[in-house]
């Protein structure tokens, strides 16, 4: 075999390969891009609001400590309404789509939830004083995707739903807090408890004031209805009594 002969099939055979590595690494990156496609979450949407309410999904959060232990477990569902010209918008949380975060204190602790593409948050702050602890600050904020308008709101310096340290806040009614003139945030089947949780564990429950009022008003009204009907038999019995007396008295 003569030296150019060797030279052609040197030069073929590298073109070969050079080939064959150019279409390996083409199928490899096509492939990569293909699985990264398939394994990419796509990104959330921002809020879309809607023109009637719902009941929305109730999520269960745990917020934990730089140490990994529990301190701040929360069950709700929230509803965010958007009043503007004195009509109502709605959008419902999902859990499914919401960051959790805050801070754990030995007298203070911060739940702050969310909602995934900048489209806004909800934050709950507890306040411990000797051994009783109550929601102290509300604040949420609300940016729709068809708008670039933002609805922010707080209320602060409150007391609300005080609660013995190690127990835990269950409402069954909904609670409404009006944070602005614009943003009003509705929670159902709320249930809390910041401080002092027992393996990540609701403590004994305390039932909050509106229950307690759904529940006892009607037993007053019972009572009250109760008492008006014995009362009117007894005057009735009385009258009756008296007026016998009285015809004996005349015969």
């Amino acid at each position: 075999m003569t030296d150019k002969s060797r030279n052609n099939i040197y030069h073929d055979t590298t073109l070969f390969l050079l080939v064959a590595i150019i279409m390996g690494n083409s199928h490899k990156t096509d492939a990569f891009d293909h699985i990264v496609r398939a394994t990419a979450k796509p990104i959330p949407q921002k809020p879309v609001l809607q023109p009637t309410e719902s009941v929305p999904i109730t999520g269960n959060y745990v917020l934990k400590d730089p140490n990994g232990k529990e301190c701040i477990k929360v069950s709700m569902g929230v509803e965010y309404i958007i009043i503007e010209k004195k009509k109502s918008s709605y959008f419902n949380l999902d859990p499914r789509h919401t960051q959790i975060s805050g801070i754990c204190e030995e007298k203070k602790a911060v739940f702050s939830l969310a909602i995934l593409g900048e489209g806004g948050f909800l934050e709950l702050s507890f306040v411990k004083n000797d051994n009783k602890s109550y929601l102290s600050k509300v604040q949420a904020n609300l940016s729709p995707g068809k708008s670039n308008k933002n609805y922010p709101g707080v209320i602060d310096h409150e007391k609300l739903f005080p609660t013995d340290v190690g127990c835990s806040l269950k409402c069954k009614s909904q609670t409404e807090f009006h944070l602005s003139e614009n943003l009003r945030v509705k929670i159902v089947s709320l249930q809390f408890q910041a401080f002092k949780l027992t393996n990540g564990s609701f403590g004994p429950e305390v039932e909050c004031w509106t229950d307690f009022m759904k529940r006892i008003i009607p037993i007053i009204v019972g009572s009250a209805v109760v008492a008006l009907l014995l009362i009117a038999i007894l005057t009735f019995l009385i009258i009756r009594d008296r007026r016998r007396q009285s015809g004996y008295d005349r015969i």
